[in-house]
């Protein structure tokens, strides 16, 4: 059966895939005070954290309406598999669900399957790249939903950021108990909990930071034979190649994807992040 995979904007792709038809992406808007942009093929990495840098108060983004996501679902294939951010993250999730019912409504029945990622950024690429891979192997349309639904459950998102500030002024921190003094160079090692941010640990410095992030991953990742290991990075490639070695030494994956991050985890991420997901 034909599918369709359409992805919300924190969604990064490896670039043999950002114009395949078999993708589509929905924007989210960013706005830095008077700066409003959509997150789409346009997007300005430099210009944007420039825009951040200079401006005191805290960029913004927001979720596609749900019209967005249901002209997406408009589409001759059969099967449409939607991946969104983490529902506790945004209302993207809930966007592309309303705009599911607003579809069935006006056109009738369809095999529409929106998926909370439970993530973002190179999380939200594993899922789509593995409903890819569950449909051209054939899978029915239930049969794909229940392998990704297994996915979830043992997928695992950590992240490294220098600045922490848009994550907490928006409210994306609340399941962390206390933050750790930033002036002191402690650099806390995020993880994503079921879609909720929590701390998993800290180092003084990214190097050690990023070395303590390789041993938790290697030790919580199971069977990385026959996994992929995704990093997106914010505008710091060679961190991204150094985290890249830390965890080949401790692990095999399949295969290693590598990526610099787009609008949304731009703005979240902030200049220097480096986000793993396995």
């Amino acid at each position: 059966m034909s599918y369709k995979i359409v992805v919300d904007s924190c969604c990064e792709l490896p670039e043999q895939y950002k114009k395949d038809e078999r993708f589509q992406f929905v924007p989210l808007g960013l706005e830095v005070g008077d700066y409003q942009i959509m997150d789409d093929e346009n997007f300005n990495q430099s210009e944007f954290l420039a825009k951040v840098a200079a401006y005191p108060k805290c960029p913004k983004s927001s979720c596609p309406s749900p019209e967005k996501y249901m002209e997406a679902y408009q589409t001759e294939a059969e099967n449409v598999f939607v991946i969104t951010l983490s529902s506790h993250l945004s209302g993207s999730y809930n966007s592309a669900v309303l705009g599911k019912n607003i579809y069935h409504e006006q056109y009738g029945s369809k095999n529409i399957c929106v998926f909370d990622s439970e993530s973002a950024s190179c999380g939200e690429t594993q899922y789509a790249l593995k409903a890819m891979e569950l449909q051209e192997q054939g899978l029915s349309f239930e049969e794909t939903i229940r392998e990704l639904e297994a996915f979830r459950e043992k997928m695992k998102t950590y992240f490294i950021l220098d600045n922490l500030e848009t994550l907490r002024k928006n409210g994306r921190l609340t399941g962390v108990k206390a933050m750790v003094v930033s002036t002191l160079n402690i650099k806390p090692i995020m993880m994503g909990d079921h879609g909720v941010i929590v701390q998993k640990s800290q180092a003084i410095g990214v190097k050690k930071a990023m070395a303590k992030l390789a041993e938790i991953l290697a030790t919580e990742v199971e069977d990385s034979k026959s996994r992929t290991l995704m990093i997106t990075h914010c505008n710091c490639q060679e961190r991204a190649e150094y985290m890249k070695k830390l965890l080949l030494e401790k692990t095999d994956f399949k295969d290693v994807i590598i990526m610099d991050t787009a609008g949304v985890s731009s703005m979240y991420a902030n200049d220097g992040g480096v986000i793993v997901t396995a």
